[in-house]
């Protein structure tokens, strides 16, 4: 009963963060309407994630997070390391991954300043995340981290089919053993190492996705560039 009325508790208060943000907006009646939609947008999910995770308990100090054999893009020397927990059917995983993730990438992962490392988070509600995300570790296991990542990008932006069927027609165009492929999707090969990802998020503190850590500093949901961009230059200058 108790979990019931905080799952209460927090939806009202959603719902109270987007009215009052819609009635600033329309108080202001901007005149530039598409870019007064995109400004109340980001600052309502912005809202929510922060609210949410102040609610659920997510730590705000630095945290230990191990990396094992995870997927990684960028110097593994970089004075940052930024670790996201991701799902693939998540929206708001999806809008940060196609919106956020690749200005991080082109202005710092690829600058040489951080190296990016992806474990997974699928959460109960999405019953294709983990088979998603257990074929982005069987496409890896021929083709590397560089593949893992070009199969990622295509998932987030095919997010509406995840079938399995999908899953193995994005791979497709891979050049890698489609046979092998086939049959380290359908046994699930990688089922433990994600049930670990999921595991150790828990164990940091993740309830809901993305959730990011920026050199052990937690940072939640998809929120725009410019506050990633705040707290990697942070870290950078600490």
């Amino acid at each position: 009963m108790k979990n019931k009325n905080n799952r209460l508790a927090i939806i009202l208060a959603v719902l109270a963060i987007i009215l009052a943000a819609y009635a600033t907006y329309a108080t202001y009646n901007l005149k530039k309407e598409n870019l007064g939609a995109e400004v109340f947008k980001a600052n309502v999910f912005e809202a929510i994630d922060a609210y949410v995770a102040e609610k659920s308990g997510q730590p705000t100090g630095p945290v230990d997070v191990s990396i094992d054999d995870d997927p990684m893009k960028g110097d593994k020397n970089a004075a940052v390391t930024i670790v996201e927990f991701t799902d693939y059917q998540c929206p708001f995983c999806g809008r940060y991954a196609n919106e956020t993730m690749p200005e991080i990438v082109k202005n710092y992962v690829d600058t040489g300043k951080v190296r990016y490392v992806l474990r997974d988070f699928p959460l109960g509600g999405h019953p294709n995340a983990g088979p998603a995300a257990n074929a982005a570790e069987c496409l890896r296991e021929q083709g590397g981290d560089g593949m893992y990542f070009e199969y990622h990008d295509i998932l987030f932006s095919h997010q509406e089919d995840l079938s399995v069927e999908k899953l193995k027609e994005f791979a497709a165009g891979f050049d890698v053993d489609q046979t092998q492929f086939a049959t380290c999707v359908d046994e699930n090969k990688y089922e433990s190492e994600i049930a670990k990802d999921f595991a150790d998020g828990g164990k940091y503190g993740v309830r809901g996705t993305p959730a990011f850590f920026i050199n052990g500093i937690p940072l939640s949901g998809a929120q725009p560039f410019e506050n990633f961009k705040a707290a990697i230059e942070q870290a950078l200058s600490e």
